[in-house]
């Protein structure tokens, strides 16, 4: 059997535990039929509204869809969109008993619009986000201490997934960082533009942008992109970091090694990007946790990662989708 086949084989039954922000990804699907008289604007005729798990609620049910047993540890608010999540986890296969409902906290929610004419595909034009929220209170914040050490004590990995929307504070950044110490299992982050402040864990997979601004400006070319991912690497303390580079596929440097450049999967035109990181991290982390190398794991992760951005909105990977594509 091809050894990354094998991987694969080994997902059903893994346990990971994923930490984080859960987001509605909600989508608007219209057509345009005509220009408004009242400004220079279209008119978008409504045809039918989709809500799907966003952040680390995508990052769980992709997880779900590979074959893992999941549990997920996050704060919905008691709304619409909170109690939508909740349905589509559940559908999934997600443990979603550790979610802590909050009466004073609104569930953070991305309204994408996407618009076309009759007979043409729909494209997202406007993208609205409803993402004011208070700090969770200090109940809450012991609520999700306590369940996240009791969550780790027999699972297989963890994926901390930090939209920075009150999850993954310092105080659970912590504690995270001993219990998975104790534990000895991987513990992958994926954190947007505050990856800094999740030192000591095993891996994470930022994009180039946020490479970027950790380092302070963009790389010129190729080598400096690998010396200064090698000295990010080294600063955080992990034992390597995957780096998605979109059409340019993924770069991974990983310590005592030379740096692994994977090639892009499929089109480089992707049909819709929205979601693929949490695709990537799933693929990524569950391979690690069933005993695959960083470059093992790195490749499963492009594969997941090329597939899901041909699938229109909020996507999932199956398991059944990776082997087809390796055994191809």
């Amino acid at each position: 059997m091809n050894p990354l086949s094998e991987i694969v084989s080994g997902f059903a039954g893994k346990r990971i535990v994923v930490i984080g922000d859960t987001i509605a990804d909600q989508f608007i699907y219209g057509e345009i039929s005509r220009v408004s008289r009242e400004a220079p604007v279209f008119i978008l005729r409504h045809e039918h509204t989709e809500t799907t798990p966003g952040g680390a609620g995508n990052c769980a049910t992709n997880l779900a869809a590979l074959g893992a047993t999941v549990k997920l540890v996050s704060v919905v608010g008691d709304d619409e969109p909170g109690k939508l999540l909740h349905e589509k986890l559940a559908e999934a296969g997600v443990n979603c008993d550790q979610v802590i409902v909050c009466n004073d906290r609104k569930t953070t929610t991305k309204v994408r619009v996407l618009a076309g004419q009759i007979h043409s595909a729909r494209q997202q034009v406007i993208r609205i986000d409803y993402d004011s929220q208070p700090e969770l209170d200090a109940a809450v914040r012991d609520e999700l201490l306590s369940s996240v050490t009791k969550q780790i004590a027999d699972c297989d990995g963890v994926i901390i997934s930090d939209y920075h929307y009150g999850v993954a504070d310092p105080g659970m950044t912590t504690t995270l960082r001993q219990v998975v110490r104790i534990s000895n299992i991987p513990a992958i982050v994926d954190s947007r533009f505050r990856l800094s402040n999740f030192n000591g864990f095993t891996s994470a997979t930022p994009n180039e942008d946020e490479v970027a601004n950790l380092i302070g400006h963009e790389p010129r070319d190729t080598p400096e992109l690998e010396s200064k991912a090698e000295e990010l690497r080294e600063r955080l303390g992990y034992r390597a970091l995957l780096v998605t580079r979109g059409p340019h596929g993924m770069m991974l440097v990983e310590k005592n090694a030379a740096p692994l450049h994977i090639d892009a999967v499929g089109s480089h035109q992707p049909v819709d990007v929205t979601g693929a990181g949490d695709t990537v991290i799933a693929a990524y982390t569950l391979a690690l946790a069933s005993g695959a190398s960083f470059a093992e794991a790195a490749r499963l992760a492009n594969i997941g990662g090329g597939l899901v951005v041909m699938k229109r909105g909020t996507a999932a990977v199956t398991a059944d989708e990776l082997q087809s594509h390796i055994q191809a």
